[in-house]
């Protein structure tokens, strides 16, 4: 009886379907309150869902039920996933720490690499780029955790060197300066204190502006703190587990 493992994959899959529009639900409404208590309109804030560990059939899912926006932080599970969904209409967004080994992998499937964090690493997304012919968004990613010049734990530039590097994105081949990223840091003087930290960012984002106006993307927050994203004034907001569950260990 052949047709058995089809009916239960397709029962599965059904009911997966039903669980994620329901957690998409529970999420769109909790960006829905945090942009009303912060006096903002809905759509000034973009969900961007991280699909990091799971399978291509969430990705697929995800995207029947509406979502545009997906992002992977490991290429080696990226990649392949990337290339089994490329007839969906979506944008993808690295937002993991980049070795410069992967940067022609990443280059072919991302839109936006959310995470550059070094001069070595604009160098290589840029050879890249413009190889594959194609223009790749970018955000600095600033870590609030670091020195001024310094770097974070997980990756990210000190606050003082994001207008240097700005600067090299803006002027490289084949990259787009899009605006800025941070994670909420766990050590430091704002550990603890995202809202604080989200407010910083913001500073941050309002300085680079002045002089890069198009530059106005800033993205925060996660599935813990996404309200005080919305609220310190962030446009997208990267939420993974509150959609798509509690993350399998990773081996």
């Amino acid at each position: 009886m052949t047709d058995i493992p089809d009916n239960q994959g397709n029962q599965d899959l059904a009911g997966r379907k039903e669980e994620l529009a329901a957690n998409l639900a529970k999420v769109e409404e909790r960006i829905a309150a945090a942009c009303a208590a912060a006096g903002r309109k809905r759509e000034e804030v973009t969900l961007i869902v991280v699909t990091k560990t799971y399978p291509a059939s969430d990705v697929r899912i995800l995207s029947e039920l509406g979502v545009r926006h997906v992002a992977e932080n490991r290429d080696q599970d990226a990649a392949p996933k990337a290339k089994e969904c490329a007839d969906l209409p979506l944008t993808w967004h690295f937002v993991g720490q980049l070795q410069t080994n992967k940067v022609r992998s990443v280059v072919g499937y991302a839109d936006m690499v959310q995470s550059v964090d070094r001069a070595k690493l604009v160098t290589a997304l840029s050879k890249e780029a413009e190889r594959a012919d194609r223009e790749l968004g970018c955000l600095i990613q600033v870590a609030l955790d670091a020195q001024e010049d310094g770097r974070g734990e997980r990756g990210g530039v000190g606050p003082g060197g994001v207008e240097e590097l700005a600067a090299r994105v803006a002027e490289a081949p084949g990259l787009r300066l899009d605006g800025l990223m941070t994670v909420a840091p766990l050590t430091g003087a704002y550990a603890g204190r995202q809202q604080a930290a989200f407010e910083r960012l913001m500073d941050l984002s309002t300085a680079l502006r002045a002089s890069r106006p198009t530059a106005n993307m800033v993205s925060a927050g996660m599935s813990s703190d996404l309200e005080q994203a919305v609220a310190a004034g962030a446009t997208h907001v990267r939420v993974g587990t509150a959609v798509l569950g509690v993350r399998p260990r990773l081996g």
